[in-house]
């Protein structure tokens, strides 16, 4: 996040060619440790221990071993500053507190103490965050958790689908109301279990049982008729779902997204199981989903890559945006297919299809020239964008635009410059930050700002 107020201090902290006595200097300011923190790589130790001196506890919480030389972790170990000595453990330990995901192993090193134990710790939120973060954990432990008193832990230990649930603690798991909903989403169900999980019409829990893979089409046919966006769409996503069941249930949620219901939007678009089957199905199954009417299925065919020609075309031109773009990222896309879809909406998604290597980078320059500023964007992907078509661009309303150029590797001296005190804090800090800056101007960032 930028910082509003001192963003060319920012920048200048994640620089990657500011030396060491300009972040010596900037870890005097706040706002210029800010910036150091989320600088890549391994930190000089006369950095850290500038971070140190100026930042006290804050900034030894944020240090990550990863980032620090062994000697410089010895030195933070036995501080003789108790808020800089346990800082990393502090870290860890409000992880906890907050049921927040944290790797075992930090659990471990905060605590001082292996994993076995720390399943039996005497809080229950270690406790809980052992049964979160050791997903390999040994039978004998996970029925320990299974049966342990606080039902924060007892729901810790079936969040996941692995290691389970052991046959003979079952029937217990799925009368605990800590448990039941986490074990109905993960597990093969017996026709009991389903009707008894399912008979008194509690929300979440339905919507647990129709998110499971193991349903069978009994089970899934009578979950069909629940009125409920969320079990809906799970229903439709179903490899049990024919294909009119698919169709009717969708075209329901729709409706009632179209009158603007939230958990029916929600249902389509962040929530509902993912057909992640189709993909393991026979060719010819798959091809029907060609037509279906939710575009989840198409986005899960259009991740197949042994489609024909035929089917490819058609998911190149589905009416989906989402389906057009996985369809994209197949081996053998041709490149005029990557170019009309960046054309046509900008490159947003993650990885970028430019990266793509049937991507025509060549062209990338005329993007420059299209009317639609977030088309114009993809033209700063290509690194030897000419001077002019910056300087058009550093020009532009639009202040993405601007950073973006802020930011580029062919971004001229004087453009540069100008950039340094946009209005705009984030063309600002990306000034700062781009490589480019001379070593002068770095120094007088820093005397501006009394450093």
């Amino acid at each position: 996040m930028t910082s509003l107020t001192h963003p060319r201090l920012f920048g200048l902290g994640r620089n990657p060619a500011a030396p060491d006595d300009v972040l010596v200097r900037l870890a005097a300011h706040d706002h210029g440790r800010h910036g150091i923190h989320l600088r890549r790589g391994r930190l000089p130790d006369a950095v850290v221990e500038a971070l140190l001196t100026y930042g006290g506890g804050d900034s030894a919480f944020l240090l990550r071993a990863d980032r620090l030389s062994p000697g410089m972790l010895r030195r933070i170990e036995g501080h003789p500053d108790p808020a800089i000595r346990d800082a990393p453990a502090d870290f860890v330990r409000s992880m906890v507190e907050n049921e927040a995901p944290i790797g075992i192993e930090g659990i471990e090193e905060a605590y001082g103490r292996p994993r076995t134990a720390l399943a039996a710790a005497p809080d229950p939120k270690v406790r809980a965050a052992v049964a979160r973060s050791w997903w390999e954990r040994p039978l004998d432990v996970q029925v320990t958790l299974l049966a342990d008193p606080d039902p924060r832990v007892r729901a810790a230990a079936t969040l996941h689908a692995r290691p389970g649930v052991p046959p003979q603690l079952l029937d217990r798991c799925l009368a605990d109301p800590a448990t039941r909903g986490n074990v109905a989403r993960h597990i093969p169900l017996t026709r009991e279990q389903f009707a008894e999980l399912t008979r008194g019409g509690e929300q979440e829990l339905l919507r647990a049982v129709a998110e499971n893979p193991h349903l069978t089409a009994e089970m899934a046919a009578r979950l069909a008729d629940v009125d409920d966006p969320v079990v809906r769409v799970a229903v439709a996503r179903s490899r049990h779902a024919d294909a009119g069941t698919r169709d009717r249930l969708y075209a329901l949620v729709e409706a009632e997204h179209a009158d603007g219901g939230t958990e029916a939007y929600v249902a389509l678009h962040w929530h509902g199981l993912t057909p992640g089957w189709l993909r393991d199905a026979p060719l010819e199954e798959r091809l029907t989903h060609l037509e279906r009417s939710d575009p989840a299925m198409r986005r899960e065919l259009a991740s197949c890559p042994d489609l024909p020609q035929d089917a490819w075309r058609r998911l190149d031109g589905d009416p989906d945006l989402g389906v057009r773009q996985v369809a994209a990222r197949r081996p053998d896309v041709p490149p005029e297919v990557l170019e009309r879809l960046v054309r046509a909406h900008g490159d947003h998604v993650r990885p970028p299809l430019v990266e793509h290597p049937n991507f025509p980078r060549h062209k990338l320059c005329s993007f420059a020239e299209e009317a639609d500023p977030r088309v114009r964007r993809v033209a700063l992907e290509d690194p030897g964008l000419p001077v002019p078509a910056l300087e058009r661009l550093a020009a532009a309303e639009e202040s993405y635009l601007r950073r973006g150029v802020a930011g580029h590797p062919g971004v001229t001296l004087a453009l540069l410059e100008r950039l340094l005190s946009d209005p705009a804090p984030e063309v600002a800090d990306s000034a700062a930050a781009n490589p480019a800056l001379p070593l002068d101007r770095m120094h007088r960032i820093l005397a501006d700002a009394g450093l």
